[in-house]
């Protein structure tokens, strides 16, 4: 089972919020978001969407655009959304997740976000920032470059997004709510899907042309194993900024992750006409029947297209689901261009560093209730033994307003109060404290976030997404991390930037980033 969301606010010395000035177009859209019955697996029901479609509509924009969204809420439960990976300099008012940088927006009132688009170009995508409504309310965000700048990679002929989702035959909303009463894992999804679909997806292509995937893992908890039979994939992007190319016939994405592939179809294909399946497959360290082990599967389609049933059929071969290898090797290939035009600037010395372990503890059973978690618990997520208690009101309104009694406490631990063996034996007590704590940092401070995965319910596997920040991921490894060793080997020159990262399971990951983005 995945961690339910950990929330971590940065705050800076000086809060400003000025007007972004912006040199591209305004680009406006309209979000309605309304039920509408779908149907997937046999199972009909109505799902929160936005303007009827599901996925959700395309955001299409250039580097240095302004994106005006005026969303407006329909639905009985409360609504944000959040534009994931957008870094929202100086617009943090808008960055979505309910209660940290705003209220959500209720039955029938509206909002409208209002943000610049500066210094990313790829793959994005926006989705639904309270409880489990992103289950079915997400859609991708197209970023091209800046008029007149080229791709540094060939240019491709087609662009297709390709979005891995999770369709669940019960509500989500249900689902999440049983989980937080009883204290148990939340039940799985019932299926994968790619662009919504658990298996009829078909993409089509022309021999020889050449396609840029924009990959997106909008799945609730699962990272994912892609792949296309007999086709090879360029890794070019991920999460809008460019990469060393590489070639791999297998990509993995975690939760909240893009990735860009260049795909060649084969300039002979058709000859004779074959069926290539596209595959994907979580990757999980947890118990099986704590996680959705299905493949989503799609076809590859050479025009002109033919009776699927009467073609040879070619499956990808994925990595097995709990193949901790092939994280490591794939994360390692991945390097930022590094380039005069599209640097590195990773912080070289650090100002502020932090030791986080992530994990999942436990909380006792409240009086005259019975829970389901580990030995009669519940689970519990948190951060250097701290489980987040989510505000009545927004972090960032509390911040502005210096009214912060009562909503938030700026002491986050730094580092584990209580150290111990963090991948080996767990510790008889497994209780979590609970509150919602934060850290405070100085504008543009150079900070390292060292994350430490735990074996306290079992090591797994758990993604983190810095809200309003790059970062640079400049080492990971298996085991404890260990402050005299570890980062001596630390990527200093042309590490992968990000804004998800897996902690990988049994092991640690190392972040830098400039606090640049006051908020």
């Amino acid at each position: 089972m995945e961690p339910p969301c950990l929330a971590l606010l940065v705050f800076f010395g000086t809060l400003l919020v000025l007007p972004q000035a912006s040199v591209g177009s305004t680009r406006y859209y309209t979000f309605n978001v309304a039920m509408q019955n779908v149907t997937r697996l046999g199972t009909t029901r109505a799902i929160p969407t936005v303007n009827g479609k599901f996925p959700g509509p395309k955001i299409v924009t250039r580097d240095g655009d302004r994106v005006v969204v005026k969303v407006i809420n329909n639905v009985k439960d409360n609504v944000t959304i959040h534009w994931h990976g957008v870094r929202q300099l100086r617009t943090g008012w808008y960055d979505g997740p309910a209660y940290v940088t705003q209220c959500p927006i209720t039955t029938g009132r509206s909002f409208v976000y209002n943000f610049t688009v500066t210094g990313q170009r790829g793959t994005l995508f926006w989705h639904a920032h309270v409880s489990w409504m992103r289950a079915t309310l997400y859609g991708p965000i197209v970023i091209f470059p800046k008029h007149g700048v080229p791709y540094p990679f060939p240019k491709p002929d087609k662009e297709v997004p390709i979005i891995f989702g999770e369709w669940f035959n019960a509500d989500p909303e249900v689902i999440i709510a049983q989980a937080l009463q009883t204290g148990a894992g939340p039940n799985v999804s019932d299926a994968f899907t790619i662009n919504g679909l658990p298996d009829t997806f078909k993409l089509k292509v022309q021999p020889g042309k050449l396609y840029m995937l924009r990959l997106i893992n909008a799945a609730l908890n699962d990272e994912l194993f892609f792949s296309i039979a007999n086709h090879t994939l360029t890794v070019v992007d991920v999460d809008a900024a460019y990469v060393k190319p590489f070639d791999t016939e297998v990509v993995l994405i975690t939760p909240g992750q893009t990735t860009n592939v260049l795909l060649r179809a084969n300039p002979h294909a058709g000859c004779p006409p074959v069926t290539h399946l596209m595959l994907a497959r979580p990757y999980s360290t947890a118990n099986p029947g704590t996680f959705d082990n299905t493949t989503a599967a799609g076809v590859l389609e050479y025009a002109p297209p033919g009776h699927i049933k009467a073609h040879p059929l070619f499956r990808p071969t994925l990595p097995p689901i709990n193949d901790t290898a092939f994280p490591a090797n794939f994360s390692a290939r991945l390097r930022s261009l590094a380039s005069a035009e599209y640097p590195a600037n990773v912080p070289r010395e650090v100002d502020r560093a932090f030791f986080f372990t992530v994990g999942l503890g436990t909380n006792p059973c409240p009086a005259n209730q019975t829970c389901q978690g580990p030995n009669g618990t519940k689970f519990a997520a948190s951060i250097n033994n701290v489980s987040f208690d989510m505000p009545a009101t927004a972090l960032l309104q509390a911040r502005y307003y210096d009214r912060v009694a009562g909503v938030y406490t700026a002491d986050l631990p730094f580092e584990p109060l209580k150290p111990f063996n963090y991948t080996g034996t767990p510790p008889n007590n497994t209780n979590v404290s609970n509150g919602t704590k934060v850290v405070v940092l100085q504008f543009n401070a150079s900070v390292e976030v060292v994350m430490q995965d735990t074996s306290i319910l079992g090591a797994e596997s758990h993604p983190l997404h810095l809200h309003g920040f790059d970062f640079f991921v400049v080492g990971q490894g298996n085991g404890n991390y260990d402050p005299d060793k570890h980062p001596a080997g630390f990527n200093l020159v042309d590490p992968v930037q990000r804004n998800t990262v897996a902690v990988p399971a049994g092991g640690w990951v190392a972040i830098r980033f400039f606090a640049d983005n006051p908020g």
